[in-house]
This record gives C-alpha cells, structure tokens and sequence, in this order.
C-alpha cells in the first residue's frame, strides 16, 4: 500500500492595520494602500511626506535656540526674499508671494513694530514705500538661517554626502517647477 500524503500551502501576507488591498482578486491587484492616506501613487506620497515636512519645518528641525527670539516663518520668508531682491514695497511682494496687501500689510507692520525692516522712500524714485532689511533683521535672518543649517546637518548626519546632494538638487527641481507653474519664480542667488 502506497501512503499518500497531502501538503496544504497556505500564502498569507501580512496587511498592517489600516492597509487594504487596492484592486480585488479578480484583477490581480499587487498594491496595497493605506486606508488613512489613499496613497496609492507616487504623487500621493510625495503629498503626504511634504504635509510632514511642512509641519517639520514649522517645528522648526533640532534648534540651538529655544528662548522665543527665532523668527517666525512669515518674517523668515519675506526677510529671505527682501534680502535677495533688495527694498520691496507692500505691492511688490503681494506680487512675489501671492497674497492680499493686506494679509502683507499686517505681516510687514510687526516686522517694522519688532526693528526687522524700516520703510524707506522708493530709491528709484516711485510713489510707494518700500521696507529694507534693517541690520538687526540681517543679523536675526542670518542667525536663524545658521540654526536651520545646523538644524538640517542634524537630521541628514548619517546620510551620505551624494545623497544630501541628489536631494538638494531633487528639492531644488521641485520648487522651481512649482514656482514655475505658479508663475512667481524665486530668485536664486
């Protein structure tokens, strides 16, 4: 008499919670997607991972200084744009950034009310005022731009110098593509 035995193979994958098969079994689907995020595409995690990093950033990445003296992100920003460009009028930057005069209007009154710029007459001789960087603006931006540095050191410390370059230049694409497309390019000195 023959013995005859019987393997059962039973194929189990492991679906974390949260996670669901995109596709039924009828069509062979082989991706999963988090039932939280929908990210399913590229496009769909490269939003979710610029959500996070926004809100990183808003943290503001491992800092040197936690006393309440770093800039908060809009100063930052306009400062940042005023640096490069040069004295700017409210106008100018609702241009260069998009946003109501008076949204910048507020935004550019507690920079001058905290000594980071000061209103200047136009140089090239226009109507509107224009606000310049004051010296304690320059030194504040340059001082939180530093931390930021030290900052981003920290986090990318164990990374490979090719890859803190890739991403650099990956990051670089990226926003021109979105300034691009937006019609406000950023000046890059």
């Amino acid at each position: 008499m023959q013995e005859m035995c019987s393997i059962h193979i039973v194929c189990s994958v492991h679906i974390p919670v949260g996670y669901r098969r995109a596709g039924s079994r009828m069509d062979g689907g082989k991706e999963w997607i988090d039932r939280r995020t929908g990210m399913d595409k590229p496009t769909h995690l490269i939003e979710f991972e610029t959500m996070l990093l926004g809100r990183y950033l808003t943290m503001q990445v491992p800092r040197s200084k936690r006393d309440g003296s770093n800039l908060d992100r809009s100063a930052y920003t306009l400062l940042s744009r005023i640096s490069i460009d040069g004295p700017m009028s409210i106008g100018e930057l609702a241009d260069a950034f998009g946003l109501d005069t008076s949204t910048l209007s507020r935004q550019t009154s507690s920079m001058l009310n905290s000594g980071l710029v000061e209103r200047i007459s136009d140089p090239e001789g226009g109507m509107a005022r224009k606000f310049r960087i004051t010296d304690e603006g320059a030194r504040k931006l340059e001082a939180e731009r530093a931390d930021n540095i030290v900052g981003l050191g920290q986090v990318m410390e164990d990374w490979d110098p090719e890859d803190v370059a890739t991403f650099a230049s990956w990051l670089q694409r990226f926003n021109t593509d979105i300034e691009r497309l937006a019609g406000r390019p950023w000046p890059r000195t």
